[in-house]
């Protein structure tokens, strides 16, 4: 069955400036570019759970070979993605940065984040909306979203690695998804609002866990010593419980 025109968020069909039977032209550039391009013009006009394959490739211009040979899976489109806007957040450093607060150079780091999806902005919508009905879907792009984070905290010059980064990150892809629910409704060009947001959710997530500071590195020797003190006593008070038993 062929499928309907699509429409955009008031209804109106996307067809303003082409015939709705006339896809608009391709992408330039490389295929992975072109697929990607055609993928978040496609998510821009619709939920990503109704976006087919054989319409990525067509609007990309490439076959489904040649797609199949770039990506496995729309969810791979989707990471590719990501990972263009990583490098561009990681290629746009300021070095005056570098002397600033740790919640100063994160702030930065994510709003150029910011910057760097905005032509997307519609695109980031529709993906919002679409993780609000489908947990599975939600699960599966925050793994996108902790990996990306990992690098968002080393271009901001905080500890990523190990099992400590890895909580980071996790509090800092939750976050960045609320300030991005503020985002693609702020339609002020300063972003005051957007800004805001992620003042308020830098400053929460500063006194969650210590996550910004060297608190992170301290709560782990203490919680270890509780834990080894607790682990003593249970272990003293099973030696009784065994003795008495013993004994009796």
């Amino acid at each position: 069955m062929a499928r309907a025109p699509r429409r955009d968020r008031q209804g109106r069909s996307n067809g303003n400036s082409t015939p709705a039977d006339s896809p608009p032209p391709p992408p330039s550039g490389s295929d992975r570019e072109r697929i990607v391009a055609a993928f978040m013009g496609l998510l821009a006009e619709g939920p990503i759970e109704e976006i087919e394959r054989a319409e990525i490739a067509a609007r990309a211009g490439v076959s489904l070979a040649a797609m199949r040979g770039e990506f496995g899976s729309v969810l791979a489109i989707l990471a590719a993605h990501i990972k263009d806007i990583d490098g561009t957040v990681l290629s746009g450093g300021d070095a005056d940065m570098a002397e600033e607060p740790a919640r100063e150079r994160l702030f930065d780091v994510l709003m150029r984040r910011i910057e760097a999806l905005a032509p997307h902005k519609e695109a980031i919508r529709s993906l919002l909306h679409s993780l609000r009905r489908h947990p599975g879907l939600a699960l599966a792009v925050n793994g996108l979203a902790v990996r990306s984070q990992r690098w968002m905290l080393t271009a901001a010059g905080l500890d990523s690695a190990g099992p400590p980064g890895a909580v980071r990150a996790q509090g800092l892809a939750v976050l960045f998804a609320r300030v991005l629910r503020v985002w693609v409704d702020d339609d002020d060009p300063g972003l005051a609002r957007t800004m805001a947001a992620l003042d308020r959710e830098l400053a929460s997530g500063q006194r969650w866990a210590g996550f910004l500071s060297d608190l992170c590195r301290l709560a782990p020797s203490r919680l270890l010593c509780r834990s080894r003190s607790r682990h003593r006593r249970d272990r003293d008070d099973d030696r009784s419980r065994d003795e008495g038993a013993i004994l009796a």
